[in-house]
This record gives C-alpha cells, structure tokens and sequence, in this order.
C-alpha cells in the first residue's frame, strides 16, 4: 500500500527475473497480462522492468497516477495508493506507468485495451498511455477499445472470449 507500493511490482520483476535465470524462459518467450490494478502492475513491467518482457497486455488500465483521483471511483483508491495531490506524489509519482516512460528505452509490444464505456477507470487512461508513446516514436504499440461493456472490457461473454482471443493471438505472435 501506499509508500509500499513498489514492492508488489518489485516481486513480481524478481518472479520474472527468477524464471529467466533459471532457463525456464527467456525475455523473448516471457510475456505478462493485466487488467484494471493488475493493468497498473504490468504498466509497471512496461515502464521499470521492460527487458524482462517479450510482450504485455495491459487491459482497463490505471495508468496516470497523477490524475487518477480525478476518475469516477479514483477518490475511494486514496487509502491504497496515496493522494497524489498532497505530499504523497513524491512516492507515487514513482509507480505512474504514465510518468515514468523514458526515450531510448527498448520497450517490448504493448497492447492496451478498454471499453468506452468503463465507469471505473475510464478509457483515457490507456488512450493516453498509446498515445504517449506513439508520439515518443515507440514501436509496437496496440490499442483496442470496445465501444460496449464495463470496466471489464466487454459486454457479454461472446466480448469477453473476442478480448481473450485478441489478447492471447497478441501474445502468440510477438512472444513465439
């Protein structure tokens, strides 16, 4: 929580990392998977860990740290992730995907997807991140977004399997 934050994405690098040193599989076989505050987590592999991935998926992402308080639930997420716009941004300026790119990274495919009418997260958050580093020249870079469904990013199990299938077929391609 909190200032604590970065521990979560801390240990899920060292799992990545683990996998890697051990020979289970390398950076080019190794891809992540997330949606909503699990979106923020692999924004963090994207961001802070990107030579551990071939690929992400980043889906109903949090993204901007920064603003987030400003989304329709983002009030209710101070007690977890801080109060970005008190004394806490210096922490947690420190896990916002969206301000921690950097050019001359080698970044790994990203795809991001959300659904117009996500009343949790919203879809600015992952059309801003796209669009950020397609401006910055970064290769690679996906975005798909629903026009139905929620803060799942479908409507219906019939969207639900299309989103999954868009996701693992991304997955397929840049990780085998």
């Amino acid at each position: 929580m909190r200032e604590n934050r970065h521990r979560a994405y801390e240990d899920f690098a060292a799992v990545a990392q683990d996998l890697v040193n051990r020979g289970v599989t390398s950076r080019d076989h190794l891809g992540c998977m997330g949606g909503s505050n699990g979106g923020l987590l692999v924004g963090n592999m994207l961001t802070h860990y990107p030579e551990l991935f071939g690929a992400i998926v980043c889906s109903v992402p949090l993204l901007d740290m920064k603003r987030y308080v400003h989304l329709n639930a983002g009030a209710s997420w101070v007690a977890e992730y801080g109060d970005p716009e008190s004394a806490d941004w210096a922490f947690i300026q420190t896990f916002s995907p969206y301000h921690n790119l950097r050019q001359g990274i080698d970044y790994p495919p990203v795809l991001f997807y959300t659904a117009t009418s996500d009343d949790r997260v919203g879809p600015v958050q992952a059309r801003k991140m796209a669009a950020r580093m397609q401006e910055r020249g970064i290769a690679n870079v996906w975005f798909y977004e629903n026009m139905q469904g929620g803060h799942a990013g479908s409507a219906d199990n019939s969207q639900r399997a299309q989103m999954r299938a868009m996701s693992m077929e991304f997955l397929k391609k840049h990780l085998a």
